[in-house]
C-alpha cells in the first residue's frame, strides 16, 4: 500500500495530540494517511505499554487512518543510530509516502527533538539505493519522502506553515480521548502527570485557535519546515 502522509510519533498519542486534525482532512480528502509509532510509551507514567498500545488501535479506528504500526525503539533510550534508521527505512520503503509528518525539533519532552532527527535522517538515507532492506527476502525500493515537515507539540514554537483544521477539531478531540490512561479522568487512581489534568486539554484547542487566528480561521495546526515551502501561485496562500 502507497501513502500520501506518513505520522510519525515517538509514542503513541504523539500524533493524535499534534497533528491529527492535518491528518483528517486529508482522509476525508481521499488521500491515503498511516501512523507509525516509534515506541509503545513504556516508561510513561499512567498506563502501560500493552494499554497505550490498545488505546492507539482506538484512536486510529477513529481517525480512519489506512495503516498503524509500532516499532520496538526504547522509550526513553533510543538512540539515532544504524539500528534505528534501518528499522524506519524499513518503514518508509514499505509505504513510500510522499510526506512525512514528524515530532517537534525542540521540546519539553527529550525523546521529541530527538525522534524528529531520527525520523528526518531516516527520511534522507532511506533514498539511498546503496543501503539495503528487505521486506520478507525481498530488497526494497529506494524512497525519499519529497518533503518533511515537523508537527508542533509542548513547547510554542512559531510554525513556518498552519492548516486549518476547523471542521475536523471536534474528531481530533475524540481520537485524543482514545488515550483514558493518558488524559483527564475524574475516576482515575492513577498518579498526576503534566498532561493528566482537564487544563492540559484545553491548552491543545488554545494553541490551534492561535494558530487559526494567524489566517483568520476558528482552529489550526501548525508545522516548521527546514527549506522553504513552494505554491504553486500567491492565491494558493491565505
Amino acid at each position: 500500500m502507497k501513502l500520501d502522509i506518513l505520522a510519525i510519533g515517538v509514542h503513541p498519542d504523539d500524533v493524535e495530540l499534534s497533528c491529527a486534525g492535518t491528518l483528517l482532512k486529508h482522509i476525508a480528502a481521499k488521500k491515503k494517511v498511516g501512523i507509525l509509532d516509534l515506541t509503545k510509551g513504556e516508561l510513561g507514567t499512567r498506563g502501560s505499554a500493552e494499554i497505550r498500545t490498545k488505546e492507539a488501535k482506538r484512536a486510529a479506528k477513529i481517525l480512519g487512518v489506512s495503516v498503524r504500526e509500532q516499532l520496538d525503539l526504547a522509550d526513553g533510550f533510543f538512540a539515532n543510530d544504524k539500528e534505528s534508521q534501518l528499522k524506519i527505512i524499513g518503514i518508509i520503503r514499505k509505504y513510500q509516502p510522499e510526506i512525512v509528518l514528524c515530532n517537534a525539533i525542540s521540546d519539553r519532552h527529550p525523546d521529541h527533538g530527538r525522534s524528529a532527527k531520527l525520523a528526518a535522517d531516516a527520511c534522507f538515507y532511506s533514498g539511498l539505493t546503496k543501503i539495503d532492506t528487505k521486506q520478507g527476502k525481498k530488497s526494497q525500493q529506494a524512497w525519499r519522502p519529497k518533503a518533511v515537515y515537523h508537527y508542533i507539540q509542548d513547547n510554542f514554537i512559531k510554525p513556518d506553515l498552519v492548516i486549518d483544521i476547523t471542521k475536523f477539531v471536534d474528531k481530533k478531540m475524540e481520537a485524543i480521548h482514545a488515550y483514558e490512561s493518558q488524559f483527564y479522568n475524574p475516576d482515575s487512581k492513577e498518579p498526576s502527570t503534566a498532561i493528566s489534568g482537564p487544563e492540559f486539554l484545553e491548552l491543545v484547542k488554545a494553541k490551534h485557535l492561535i494558530f487559526g487566528r494567524y489566517i483568520n480561521v476558528l482552529y489550526a495546526e501548525g508545522f516548521t519546515v527546514d527549506r522553504p515551502v513552494g505554491v504553486k501561485s500567491l492565491l494558493d496562500l491565505k
